[in-house]
């Protein structure tokens, strides 16, 4: 393949791969997807290829929807057993983020509110709402009339309620809500945090070194969170033992979201991402399955670092 050729694919590559993203919820399967689709593109006749962006959009579309059916991936995603993988802000895979339905797209609720919907229905909801696409070129993507298109539209839209996640959070924004959650937490006092949340907060964790992969655990109401997080921020000899050591810990933006990182030597080895609903968290999701941290540690050793909120927990 000519030099000018590999080009134009590498030009599509991070939007190709924010789709993968929002499709998949997984780096690693994003990456395989955009992958697949450069073998494709390397194998195709591209003279009668009139439109490449088009048609790249198409192929990763389908890859990506493949493997949503695939029987591997349904076994690995099993209801109530798989959250998304998280990305630090400035990661190019989080893709556009000009409009309130672009940022949307990407937060780790509404990635998580998408497994619920079929693939196709999936599949339209991303290509319209994050990237815009009209319903004659989804349909033509798909393989399914204008008609179909709107009406998967319609229903994906039904089904995913917006939570007020979508506002832009900045690094100085983020930092001072992640400050009064920690400070709250390091309390000892469960009803400074309880204050922080909405009446109908709930809070989810991989399970990471608490319970075997697969088995996410589940705080279904803001008391439970807040227990749950005080005894989280009280350190001790057993749970250093656990960490490898004594994280500092960071205030970030991940998928949109104030996030607080936990790293070991510039490594990230525990997130806390809090979900917002006007001033107020309205969710909480702790992931510490390190090769769900991969990617976002890799994001985070490229970036300049701010003042820990803790310096050694």
């Amino acid at each position: 393949m000519d030099t000018a050729t590999v080009a134009r694919f590498e030009a599509s590559r991070n939007r190709l791969a924010s789709l993968a993203y929002r499709l998949l919820g997984s780096a690693a399967d994003a990456e395989d997807t955009v992958q697949d689709a450069f073998l494709r593109w390397q194998a195709a006749d591209r003279e009668y290829i009139e439109v490449p962006e088009a048609w790249l959009t198409k192929i990763v579309t389908n890859l990506a929807l493949d493997r949503l059916r695939s029987a591997r991936m349904r076994r690995e995603r099993a209801v109530g057993a798989w959250m998304p993988e998280p990305l630090l802000d400035g990661d190019p895979m989080l893709g556009p983020a000009d409009t309130v339905e672009q940022r949307e797209s990407v937060t780790l609720a509404v990635l998580t509110l998408m497994e619920r919907l079929p693939p196709v229905e999936r599949a339209v909801y991303v290509l319209r709402e994050a990237f815009a696409y009209s319903h004659a070129e989804i349909a033509e993507f798909l393989g399914i009339t204008e008609a179909g298109s709107q009406q998967h539209a319609h229903r994906a839209r039904r089904r995913i309620s917006a939570d007020g996640n979508a506002s832009e959070i900045d690094r100085a924004a983020a930092r001072r809500i992640v400050e009064a959650f920690v400070d709250a937490a390091s309390s000892g006092r469960t009803e400074r945090l309880v204050a922080l949340l909405t009446d109908d907060a709930t809070g989810i964790s991989d399970g990471a070194g608490l319970r075997s992969a697969g088995k996410p655990i589940r705080y279904p109401t803001p008391q439970r969170i807040a227990a749950a997080m005080r005894a989280g921020f009280a350190p001790s000899p057993a749970k250093r033992r656990l960490a490898g050591g004594s994280p500092a810990i960071h205030a970030a933006v991940v998928n949109g979201s104030p996030a607080m990182l936990a790293t070991l030597a510039d490594r990230v080895v525990g997130v806390v991402v809090l979900e917002l609903r006007g001033d107020r968290i309205a969710g909480v999701r702790g992931i510490a399955t390190a090769a769900r941290l991969d990617r976002l540690t890799a994001e985070w050793q490229r970036q300049e670092h701010d003042v820990p909120l803790i310096e050694s927990w």
